[in-house]
């Protein structure tokens, strides 16, 4: 029977990279499937990890029909047992629908890939449909850290350095490598008691350097 997995983690937990073995182990073993992605960091229609690897991938724009391009395939003749839907939080509901509807009509097997919440905390459409709908919900082993140690479980969005929590949902970056000039967007992994406080490793860093004590309660 085919199912609807979700994979999930916070960014830098390996969702990418796990989403290309995926395609690998399948298309290792003869069978045929197809690569989606969107907004990925490397560019359109790019399924790229942070290790450097790539694959060309089908671009998922808001007006996309998985369910369409499905079917136009197999009436084509196209040979299709697997689709890899890689940064599926910014699939529309309609999307996820669609997925699922893949599954329990054309026994397809669809893996999905995604973060859960976005820079404010809060959940991504796309992801909240997966978490409804999902045959098999897999949060990610692979732990991203915060910056002090402790398992990171928020994403932190900084623009010029400074970390907000109101603007675009979508904004690509990349996770901040604390090295050089911070980025216009960057992005960064935190705990939940240093995402509260706003305390990225850029700050935690100047306010070890003060002599003014950070205040109580930031």
């Amino acid at each position: 029977m085919a199912e609807l997995h979700f994979f999930t983690g916070t960014m830098d937990s390996g969702k990418s990279t796990l989403a290309l073995q995926t395609n690998h182990n399948h298309a290792a073993r003869g069978r045929s499937g197809r690569i989606f992605t969107t907004h990925d960091r490397a560019g359109e229609a790019i399924l790229s990890s942070r290790l450097g690897l790539m694959h060309d991938a089908i671009e998922v724009a808001d007006d996309f029909d998985f369910w369409r391009y499905v079917v136009d395939s197999l009436t084509a003749g196209a040979r299709i047992d697997y689709l890899i839907c890689d940064e599926a939080q910014f699939y529309t509901t309609e999307q996820i629908d669609q997925l699922a509807k893949i599954v329990d009509e054309l026994q397809i097997d669809v893996f999905t890939f995604g973060i859960l919440s976005d820079f404010r905390t809060r959940l991504f459409p796309g992801s909240a449909r997966l978490v409804e709908l999902a045959d098999r919900m897999n949060v990610l082993q692979v732990e991203a850290l915060c910056w002090c140690g402790k398992r990171a479980t928020h994403n932190a969005r900084t623009e010029d350095g400074v970390m907000v929590v109101e603007g675009e949902v979508i904004v690509v970056g990349d996770i901040d490598s604390n090295d050089g000039p911070p980025a216009e967007v960057a992005y960064e992994v935190l705990c939940r008691q240093h995402h509260r406080r706003r305390l990225t490793a850029a700050r935690a860093r100047a306010v070890a350097l003060s002599p003014e004590p950070l205040p109580f309660g930031s």
